[in-house]
């Protein structure tokens, strides 16, 4: 299988190449058999190495904590005379744990990671009601899924061709998540792939000491290596021990270095690329920690508002839109995040109000 470039950089930054995928073993394993066999799943190299880049984390780690923490509802909906109206019913037995060997919390978050990462993510139905519909679902990590009659990285619609662990599975049982969004590790590779080369001169000019300046031997007879290394050394321990005044000869000359720490860790470098991730990523960039103008002061509803719109919304109604169509649930019935509890300011301006009134009693005793 072709690298990726991140995986290609990676391997040599690393020195490391990626694992190799062995051949499914004939038997019991290998498509629906290996649903639940953990220890066969991974989520895949180019994942995992751009996820160690920090601003990428942080993007990742801040959508996924919005996704897992919304609760799921389902409503139907009526004509009132003037519009559609929503009317939220019963949910069905699975909305509050769409797995029964995990939360909703992990199960979500890690269903976006591979629609963040990869763009398409994938649920296995283990169960059926009486109905027929599901009841019940796993996770398939988006790594040991193979497309063949779609290989991406653009997803054109649901595959037929499904195969896990080396064997194909049954598509009528796989419900697949495509996003609107490309995955990352396809759309700007080479802004990852720059991220991790920045990252590794980093490591190494920060386990590089950094000489605050050089004596230079400017006249008289050459000093040996060893004479040389013992001038550096006296000049050291007379400044270590506090002495206000170093004195040279004649044929000795002191150059102060002009290289800083924030050059040597290339901090100008680092913001620039931190940026650059935010707009892969399509979060604000003052979320990552880089003040961009008057974003700098911003509100705590603002933030929420600004995280939700430019960066969850797209896999969030992907998420519902997919688990609302008529091969999980009956037709007319839909699932939604609640994301009204996630954008409503109503527990801040309690405690602003509370701050307020402690305020005003500072002093009425007096």
């Amino acid at each position: 299988m072709p690298k990726t470039l991140i995986e290609y950089v990676a391997s040599k930054i690393t020195g490391q190449a990626a694992p190799a995928q062995k051949a499914a073993a004939a038997g019991n394993y290998g498509g629906t058999n290996s649903v639940g066999r953990y220890y066969q799943y991974v989520e895949g190299t180019a994942r995992n190495n751009a996820i160690s880049v920090p601003t990428i984390s942080r993007a990742r780690d801040l959508m996924a904590s919005v996704i897992g923490c919304q609760n799921l509802r389902m409503y139907t909906e009526m004509w009132n005379g003037t519009n559609m109206e929503k009317v939220y019913i019963a949910p069905r037995s699975w909305l509050r744990r769409i797995s029964p060997s995990v939360t909703n919390n992990f199960l979500l978050s890690w269903l976006f990671d591979d629609l963040f990462f990869y763009g398409a993510a994938y649920l296995f139905v283990t169960s059926r009601t009486a109905d027929g519909y599901p009841a019940s679902f796993d996770r398939l990590p988006f790594a040991n899924v193979t497309r063949r009659d779609q290989p991406g990285p653009v997803f054109f619609g649901p595959s037929n061709e499904l195969y896990f662990a080396g064997e194909k599975l049954d598509s009528a049982n796989v419900i697949q998540f495509l996003s609107p969004i490309q995955g990352i590790v396809y759309q700007s590779s080479q802004a990852v792939a720059t991220a991790l080369k920045l990252e590794k001169a980093r490591y190494r000019n920060a386990a590089s000491p950094i000489a605050s300046g050089i004596l230079i031997q400017t006249g008289g007879e050459p000093m040996s290596g060893q004479e040389l290394a013992d001038l550096a050394a006296s000049f050291d321990a007379a400044r270590e021990s506090g002495a206000g005044t170093a004195a040279l000869n004649e044929f000795v000359k002191y150059q102060e270095q002009l290289t800083s720490p924030d050059k040597m860790l290339l901090i100008d470098s680092a913001t620039f690329q931190a940026a650059d991730l935010c707009r892969l990523t399509n979060i604000p960039s003052y979320l990552a920690g880089i003040a961009v103008g008057g974003y700098s002061y911003v509100s705590n509803q603002g933030a929420r508002l600004d995280l939700w719109t430019f960066g969850v919304k797209p896999y969030a109604e992907c998420i519902a839109s997919t688990l609302s169509m008529n091969n999980v649930l009956p037709n007319g019935t839909y699932v939604e995040f609640d994301s009204e509890s996630y954008l409503s300011a109503e527990y801040t301006m309690r405690e602003d109000m509370t701050e307020m009134n402690d305020t005003n009693n500072i002093g009425s005793d007096l």
